[in-house]
């Protein structure tokens, strides 16, 4: 996929602030600190367009993102972080919510691990949610570079066992360093958003 244009629209907490055109959204997920923002920027071939942050928890939005007058990446808050208040949690968890539902905008989620560990509570419940509510999903094992190749197998199969992976949903490695991942993760993209992909 070649980026031609990318550019930040809104930061939005319910759908009146939605973009108004018809561009499928590619959703992102992932607990905080997971490298949302990292893998963004190397998907779209910026540096810093999405901004990553040293305080875990921070993104409290759905940022999102025009690529290519194509579609919408959507950054969603993150989850799991234990300094974040229940209040806050349950805000942020009803509008993601309302979003993922009931919006009708989401092609595909792409649901964020790291893969050097096993997913956590958190990530399993996330994907059990998704497909509960039948949302398309693709999970990202991310951090790919971190971990010696001999060993990438064994990670994936971790993950795809602990999440009890459909056998219909992909599971793409991912390096945000290295870029490991990218063009097929492009691919599991274009398809999800009918894309004509060159």
């Amino acid at each position: 996929m070649k980026i031609n244009q990318v550019e930040f629209i809104i930061s939005a907490v319910g759908p009146k602030q939605y973009p108004e055109d018809s561009l499928p959204d590619i959703a992102l997920a992932g607990r905080s600190n997971v490298g949302k923002s990292s893998l963004i920027n190397r998907m779209i071939q910026r540096k810093n367009l999405a901004r990553t942050s040293s305080t875990p928890g921070k993104t409290q939005t759905l940022n999102f993102y025009r690529v290519n007058e194509q579609l919408y990446f959507v950054d969603l808050p993150g989850y799991g972080y234990a300094k974040v208040s229940r209040t806050e949690r349950q805000v942020w968890g009803k509008f993601i919510e309302q979003y993922l539902r009931e919006s009708g905008r989401v092609k595909l989620l792409i649901l964020i691990v790291d893969l050097r560990h096993p997913p956590t509570a958190d990530d399993q419940s996330m994907y059990d949610w998704l497909k509960y509510y039948r949302i398309p999903v693709c999970v990202v094992a991310t951090k790919a570079d971190k971990i010696p190749r001999s060993r990438w197998q064994r990670h994936l199969d971790v993950t795809a066992e602990t999440l009890k992976l459909d056998p219909d949903d992909s599971l793409v490695m991912f390096s945000s360093e290295s870029g490991l991942g990218k063009d097929q993760l492009w691919s599991v993209i274009g398809q999800a958003a009918d894309l004509r992909m060159p």
